[in-house]
Order: structure tokens, then C-alpha cells, then sequence
């Protein structure tokens, strides 16, 4: 079978990925397609049950090896027994660090609680578990780290101001682990993703009853192409043609006016 992703390099052993955050959304769609792709999965997120679901259906379905590692990322002792699972997998070709939550409202009214496990788990569960990855990647000179941003990652996010600040950190990083890893063999994305039909908007309380259809995108689409950026050594993968050129605008205008462009979004729409 022809496969489209990071790497068809290995031979014997079968090749595997992690992904994190694979209970739904882009998570889940990732794992079906790399189990499609014929990757061996291991699938780590908060609901076991969830994972017991999808696990059953990728080895039904596409005869792959699906395991099950239910952790919470926020939680040092849980975090700490995924990187040791990553650091011992010499059969590890992908990583995808898709797991994160996003929180919306004035800064000042939020729970700084849940302010800390947002930081938690979008940055210092991605920045340990990339760490995990890399040195077995590297003695082997192949592997790939798929970063999880978002389009939000792109610009200031009024009401929005810790996700989209955690986001601009994985940018950042994954721009910096790109041009540490150059000639290595191994590659890393930040992939960038504007509204995409998920639980992700229900659970961080942002209503986008008013927000376009053409605003959207499926997941499905989305991990087309984050695989296909990654196959061509993309770095910042943005899906989408309305997404890109989102984007685009972003990058040349002054800091001022994208944060008060954003601002301005975020009322207009009751965000």
C-alpha cells in the first residue's frame, strides 16, 4: 500500500506512532489514518474508554496494533509515564502532539487554575514529550514531532489570550527545532489549523453559531495536510486556501492592527 506521511524508510519491524489528544477530533483522525497508513498506534488521552473504542476499531478495521496509554498530560507523575513510553520506543517513527483545550473570556474573570493546566498541557507537555522523542529519532537519523498550533498561534488573541499565546510558543519552538535538526533526517511540524469541525470550540465555551460555513474545515483535511506538508518538509503547515491567506495578511501587517483586527472579530461575532 502507498502511504503518504513523514517516512517509508524503515524496514522489518513495522513503524509506529504516538498521538496524543487521540480520544477525538484531529487526534482520532490522525490515528485512523496513520493505522491506514500502516503505522502501529499508541494512543494516549484522558478517556480510556474512548480509546478502547477507536483501538478496537483500527485493529478491526485495518489489522494494526492500537495500544491503549490513558494519562493525563497536566499531571507530572501521568506526563512523566508517557515520556518514559516514548524514550523507550525504538519503534517510534511519529510523534503527533495534538493535545490541548483552549479557554475563551476576559483574562481578568478566568480561573487561574485552569489558566495553568491550559499552559500545562499546550506547552510543557508538548516541550517534554518532543525531548522524550528526539534522541532515539536522531540515533536512528529519521523520525518525525507534528506540533499541534493553530492559526490562532498567528497573531494576538483577545479573549482568547493564553491559547493563543501557547500556541505562538509551539510555532516558535518548532521553527527553532527545525533549524536545529536541519541535515539530521529528522522532521518537525507546527500544524495551523483554523476553525475545524470539532469538540474543541463546545469545550472552550466559544459560541460560532454566527461564523460562516466556509470558515470551517474537516479534520479529516487537516491531517491530509499536515501528512503531506511533512512529506515535503513543510514547517508551518496552514490547511486550507481561506486559512492561508488568513495567514498571510497576518504575517505582513503591523502587531497593532492584528491584535485589534482580532479584537474586533471576537466582538463581532460574540466570541
Amino acid at each position: 500500500m502507498a502511504t503518504t506521511g513523514p517516512s517509508a524508510e524503515p524496514r522489518g519491524p513495522r513503524r509506529r506512532a504516538l498521538v496524543t489528544g487521540a480520544s477525538a477530533g484531529i487526534g482520532a483522525v490522525f490515528a485512523e489514518r496513520l493505522a491506514r497508513d500502516q503505522y502501529d498506534v499508541v494512543l494516549v488521552a484522558r478517556s480510556r474508554d474512548r480509546l478502547e473504542a477507536l483501538a478496537k476499531r483500527i485493529r478491526d478495521e485495518r489489522g494494526m496494533e492500537a495500544e491503549v496509554l490513558p494519562a493525563d498530560l497536566t499531571v507530572p507523575e501521568e506526563l512523566a509515564r508517557v515520556e518514559k513510553s516514548i524514550a523507550a520506543d525504538s519503534r517510534l517513527e511519529l510523534l503527533v502532539n495534538n493535545a490541548g483545550f483552549g479557554t475563551y473570556g476576559p483574562f481578568a474573570e478566568l480561573d487561574p487554575e485552569r489558566e495553568e493546566l491550559e499552559i500545562r498541557l499546550n506547552v510543557i507537555a508538548l516541550v517534554r514529550l518532543a525531548r522524550a522523542a528526539l534522541p532515539v529519532m536522531l540515533a536512528r537519523g529519521h523520525g518525525s514531532i507534528v506540533n499541534v498550533s493553530s492559526l490562532a498561534g498567528w497573531q494576538p488573541c483577545p479573549h482568547n489570550a493564553t491559547y493563543g499565546a501557547t500556541k505562538a510558543f509551539v510555532n516558535s519552538f518548532t521553527e527553532a527545532l527545525h533549524e536545529e535538526l536541519r541535515g539530521t533526517g529528522v522532521k518537525v511540524q507546527a500544524l495551523c489549523p483554523g476553525f475545524t469541525r470539532t469538540e474543541f470550540q463546545e469545550r472552550a465555551g466559544i459560541d460560532t453559531s454566527a461564523l460562516p460555513d466556509f470558515a470551517w474545515m474537516e479534520p479529516e483535511a487537516v491531517v491530509e495536510a499536515s501528512l503531506e506538508g511533512l512529506r515535503r518538509g513543510e514547517v508551518l503547515c496552514v490547511p486550507g486556501a481561506h486559512n492561508k491567506a488568513l495567514a498571510a495578511v497576518t504575517s505582513v501587517l503591523p502587531r497593532a492592527v492584528t491584535r485589534r483586527m482580532a479584537g474586533a472579530i471576537a466582538r463581532r461575532f460574540g466570541m
